[in-house]
């Protein structure tokens, strides 16, 4: 019986070779072996070495055959030979007639067509469908496939080989599973580990929490029953002081009577007799019932009851955490209060879970309210457990609080802590945001320009509540520029001076006098200008809505501008010939 075909054959005179022979295995071998011939005998032909390396390539249109070495020298990939398609040598995968496919040859191309094994002058021609076997035309005469059903061999070969190819598809596809499902399980081989890791850490903390709690309650313990000894000790010790006070005294009348007795003057004896009879009965009173037994025992009425501690150790083991407990919502986050800080008018807020914690947590909500008292609001929503909030008012107190939350709902709050905004604002000027031609240096408190237009540079603060004030400082003023100091919003145009659009209000300074301006509108012109080493201060006042200028420390005029709304940036406008250094931190004149 085949192993292949399953169908049983007769040997007869012939023997083996009576045996239907596999053509198509002998066409594969065919080919393998003159693919590994034609491979072995691939050589190098420009090579200059004895015996020539092996071809690398080969060149369809030169036709010649290169080792990696002389295809760099003498096939370079440019100039005319870029167009060249270069082929794996022959008898390689994807070579023209190589081992990788038909060699360019159709059925039987090349090859000698198989002959019938009942007549050997004849080509198989036709197939039996009922044999499942070729036949030639002679079997169809003479032999027993003439009954049968038969179709045409080359039609009946692509029906064939149309049913293998899907077939392959499905197996294709299968084998792509599997390859997929190999990269899971390497994937879940890596979470096991790491997973595994993690638990044991886990497992160690949850252990070495119950050792310190243990430690804890021991200590607790052996308090008390410190505490327990000292009474004791300090009840007999005031009964040993109070006792041997009492026989001192009981010693020294026993004394005295006796000398009394020993007197012979019954008149001197009468005559103290009763108020003695009277001391030894009122000392014989003071040893009452209980006077002379211990008001404590030796023994300490202190059991330790560990049988059920130690049941439970004993019993102490993994719980199946998806069969037998079911998940409820997480328990309240722990705020990590050394962690918590403030930084200007930016807050930074960190929490954790709490040990021993085993309902997972899909995420964190973080509210914060409006620094005055007002409604909670929701600031923050992931999974992470650190999270800074910018943009916040300056001088402001702030409560802030966090929840978890999975798949059954939302945790409680943890408890609210409170965060102080900084009382001043520290800032610089800001290179991310101002216009090119801007030169800061200093830790970007010193600005200057490159072009002789005046161009706008920002601080990195932004203040929409409160009193807030800073100062610049002239460092070099050449050929008298007009530097312009003031406030803008976040878009203000970068490439004019401030003030000359309706997003910046700002005061302009020549050497003599100085003008206030917005919206282009110049206004309250004052006397009073700059020169090197001259200071300006910014007076911004969000509680009155005004803004109000110095230099040098004198006011220039009222405040410059009423009803200011909204979010301001500190701004400057200046060119090459000024240069100017802010200073900021500093309280309000």
């Amino acid at each position: 019986t085949c192993p292949q075909c399953h169908r049983s054959a007769s040997l007869d005179q012939r023997g083996l070779r009576g045996f239907q022979r596999n053509r198509l295995l002998e066409a594969i071998v065919q080919r393998y072996q003159q693919g590994r011939a034609a491979a072995a005998a691939a050589k190098c032909q420009l090579c200059d070495r004895n015996p020539p390396e092996p071809a690398a390539v080969l060149c369809e249109q030169c036709e010649v055959l290169y080792c990696a070495a002389c295809q760099l020298r003498c096939h370079p990939a440019r100039g005319p030979f870029a167009k060249h398609r270069l082929a794996p040598p022959p008898g390689q995968p994807g070579a023209p007639g190589g081992s990788g496919g038909d060699g360019g040859k159709g059925a039987g191309g090349g090859r000698k067509l198989p002959t019938c094994a009942e007549h050997d002058l004849e080509n198989y021609s036709m197939y039996c469908v009922s044999c499942r076997s070729p036949v030639c035309y002679q079997c169809l005469e003479e032999g027993k496939h003439g009954k049968h059903d038969v179709k045409a061999l080359g039609a009946m070969w692509k029906q064939h080989k149309a049913q293998l190819s899907q077939a392959l598809n499905g197996v294709s596809d299968k084998a792509k599973e599997a390859k997929e499902f190999l990269v899971q399980l390497k994937n879940l081989l890596q979470q096991i580990q790491e997973n595994g890791l993690d638990y044991e850490a886990c497992l160690v903390a949850q252990c070495d929490a119950l050792v310190d709690a243990l430690t804890r309650q021991k200590a607790k313990l052996l308090t008390k029953v410190t505490k327990e000894r000292e009474h004791k000790l300090k009840v007999v010790w005031d009964q040993i002081n109070h006792c041997t006070l009492k026989l001192r005294q009981s010693t020294g009348l026993m004394e005295y009577c006796l000398e009394v007795i020993k007197e012979n003057d019954p008149s001197g004896f009468l005559q103290i007799s009763d108020a003695l009879i009277k001391r030894v009965q009122v000392s014989q009173e003071q040893w009452v019932k209980g006077a002379l037994e211990p008001k404590v025992s030796a023994e300490f009425d202190l059991t330790l009851d560990s049988e059920p501690l130690l049941q439970s150790i004993h019993q102490l083991d993994f719980i199946q955490m998806k069969c037998r407990v079911p998940i409820t919502v997480p328990p309240v986050p722990l705020l990590q209060l050394e962690k918590c800080c403030t930084r200007n008018n930016s807050v930074t807020l960190a929490w954790r879970m709490p040990p021993l914690s085993h309902n997972p947590v899909e995420g964190y909500i973080l509210e914060l309210d409006d620094g005055d008292g007002g409604q909670f609001r929701e600031v923050y929503v992931g999974k992470e457990t650190l999270c800074t909030i910018d943009g916040l008012h300056f001088n402001s107190t702030y409560n802030a609080r966090v929840k978890a939350f999975n798949s059954s709902g939302v945790g409680p709050y943890s408890k609210t802590v409170i965060l102080q905004t900084s009382d001043v604002a520290w800032f610089t000027f800001d290179p991310s945001s101002a216009h090119r031609d801007i030169v800061l240096s200093n830790d970007n408190q010193t600005a200057t320009c490159n072009s002789y237009d005046d161009r706008v540079v920002l601080g990195t603060a932004a203040f929409s509540k409160g009193v807030h004030y800073w100062e610049l400082h002239v460092d070099r003023y050449d050929n008298h520029p007009d530097p312009a100091f003031g406030i803008a919003r976040i878009n203000v145009v970068k490439d004019m001076m401030l003030g000359k659009d309706d997003k910046a209000w700002a005061m302009y300074v020549d050497n003599n006098r100085s003008w206030f301006m917005h919206c282009n509108s110049h206004t309250n012109r004052t006397e009073g200008g700059v020169s090197k080493g001259a200071t300006v201060g910014v007076l911004l006042d969000l509680n009155k809505h005004n803004l109000t200028f110095y230099i040098n420390g004198q006011q220039q005029g009222p405040p410059a501008f009423e009803n200011i709304e909204g979010v301001f940036m500190p701004a400057l406008s200046l060119n090459r010939n000024v240069q100017v250094t802010l200073h900021t931190g500093l309280e309000v004149p």
